[in-house]
């Protein structure tokens, strides 16, 4: 009797070339049942591109995906689906205005086939909620459920599929650390109950938590395999990025003036996404604001307040002392305020531009850029050349269409736009997703050198490691409510947590420096 554990999946040999570059470069590795393999790589490393031939979305050039000892059709999604290969997304992909039991169904049989079983399908529902501990009614509209509800509506929608292998693709990057832990009690459960696991993710803390084994690519090649229990997270580095990956220092921070002010600023709601309550918030030279919470709970209206994109409805705005209540995105650019976004590929790019146009998009009409009314193709040139090098972003040059480059190296150019205009305040919406743990070190190092030379920086971000590793002094966003001012180590991961989860809020609070949770 064979003592080998199962195996479902196998990558043989998988080669992608796009004209010159190589995404895969002969990939090969193999996935157990019961087994969490963890995928690691830089962006760019070609991770995406293997996940995307595994679906059947791109065909290899050469090589073979084998599923249950079965070798897939090359360029037939369908064919991935029907082997029992799932996969959760990264950005959900859920209808706000259907139910939860309506999101899950959908797609689930022909087009022509006979009326779906209602009530059966609201049985099984209820079934694997219940066995796999992921708590959300059936009848419930999905607009109406917190971000960890819809993580557990998305693994559902797997679950009530069969499928006996799941990709999951950076599944906390929206989630509270209470959530992350509910999420990975759930996966070990089903783990245990031989569900196979990718799990694709920047965090190395969670890939040690939850993995069996780690597959590193590194330029599209397959560089080591190696086993959680043989290695730790900075050996995991190092393997990513064929070097050890240093955090910069952070000293303390020496603030300044206070350069931009918010004074009890509400915004209306907007659908499900909640506007501010009364926030008052101070942006001081030399200091880095965090600003900490779970999507979708206030953060794009304070974004889009401080970039000059959305008015209070109540409550006024500040540079220097002098009101700006009223002021537009153009006048925001031109006093100084520089706009990393959330949504690099909505907002903060423009998709059939090149790297040379999107690098002076929000400058194009400024000096050295323009003379006389007239592009100056030469220096935007010679700017986004520089950008490319300084940052690594990898592509073929500055006239490469950006809609061509990984959602890393677009964040790398947006990245080096913006640091490079040395602005006095800086708007850091998200700043590092997506990014690998090199380049995360070096926005980190670019952040807090601007602090340093005296800039503001208003960083906003889901993942409280960076928030509490970075940022001088810490808030907490809940559905519009600002906690008050938490200084760096002042509170624990957990106690964060809470704060994100809503709890605090209603606790009577004490006041620091003037600012106020309402």
């Amino acid at each position: 009797m064979s003592t080998h554990p199962e195996e479902v999946l196998r990558l043989d040999g998988i080669t992608k070339r796009f004209g010159e570059l190589t995404a895969n470069d002969a990939v090969s590795f193999s996935l157990a049942k019961g087994e969490v393999v963890a995928l690691l790589g830089e962006n760019g490393a070609g991770k995406t591109t293997l996940m995307n031939i595994l679906f059947g979305q791109y065909t290899a050039d050469n090589g073979t995906v084998s599923v249950f000892g079965k070798t897939l059709p090359p360029g037939n999604p369908r064919a991935a689906l029907d082997a029992g290969v799932g996969m959760v997304h990264q950005h959900f992909t859920l209808a706000d205005n259907m139910t939860v039991q309506e999101n899950i169904t959908l797609g689930t049989r022909p087009l022509f086939s006979g009326r779906l079983d209602r009530k059966a399908a609201r049985q099984r529902i209820v079934e694997l909620s219940e066995r796999f501990h992921l708590a959300v009614s059936p009848d419930a509209k999905v607009g109406s459920l917190s971000v960890g509800e819809r993580q557990r509506v998305e693994i559902l929608k797997a679950l009530y599929r069969d499928v006996r292998i799941l990709i999951l693709d950076e599944p906390t990057a929206v989630l509270t650390p209470q959530e992350t832990d509910d999420l990975f009690a759930t996966l070990r459960q089903a783990i245990a109950n031989g569900l196979s696991i990718i799990f694709i993710s920047h965090k190395l803390h969670e890939v040690m938590a939850i993995a069996d084994r780690v597959v590193v690519l590194r330029h599209g090649k397959m560089v080591d395999g190696v086993a959680i229990k043989d290695t730790d997270k900075t050996a995991l580095a190092a393997l990513m990025m064929g070097a050890e990956a240093t955090p910069p220092s952070v000293a303390p921070a020496n603030p300044g003036a206070t350069l931009m002010e918010l004074r009890d600023v509400t915004t209306r709601d907007i659908g499900n996404a909640p506007g501010l309550k009364s926030v008052s918030l101070a942006l001081r030279s030399g200091q880095i604001i965090g600003l900490a919470g779970v999507s979708g709970n206030g953060q794009a209206a304070m974004a889009e307040i401080v970039g000059g994109q959305r008015k209070p409805a109540d409550g006024s705005l500040a540079l220097a002392g002098e009101d700006i209540t009223k002021w537009t995105p153009r006048t925001a650019v031109q006093n100084g305020i520089a706009r990393i976004p959330e949504d690099r590929h909505k907002t903060g790019t423009i998709a059939d531009f090149d790297l040379t146009e999107n690098a002076i998009l929000e400058r194009y009409n400024d000096a050295p850029f323009s003379r006389g009314g007239w592009l100056d193709w030469r220096k935007s040139h010679r700017f986004a050349s520089e950008i490319i090098e300084k940052y690594d972003v990898r592509c073929p040059g500055p006239d490469t269409t950006i809609r061509l480059l990984s959602g890393g190296n677009m964040q790398k150019l947006i990245l080096g736009r913006v640091l490079e205009a040395a602005p006095q305040i800086i708007l850091a919406n998200q700043p590092v997703r997506g990014l690998d743990i090199g380049a995360v070190n070096y926005v980190h190092s670019q952040l807090l050198e601007a602090r340093n030379r005296g800039a503001a920086v208003l960083l906003i971000s889901e993942d409280l490691d960076e928030i509490m590793g970075l940022a001088d002094v810490i808030y907490v966003i809940a559905e519009g409510r600002l906690s008050p001012t938490f200084a760096r180590g002042e509170k624990t991961p957990a106690e964060l947590g809470l704060w994100m989860a809503g709890q605090g809020f209603d606790e009577p609070v004490r006041e620091e420096g003037g600012h106020h949770a309402s």
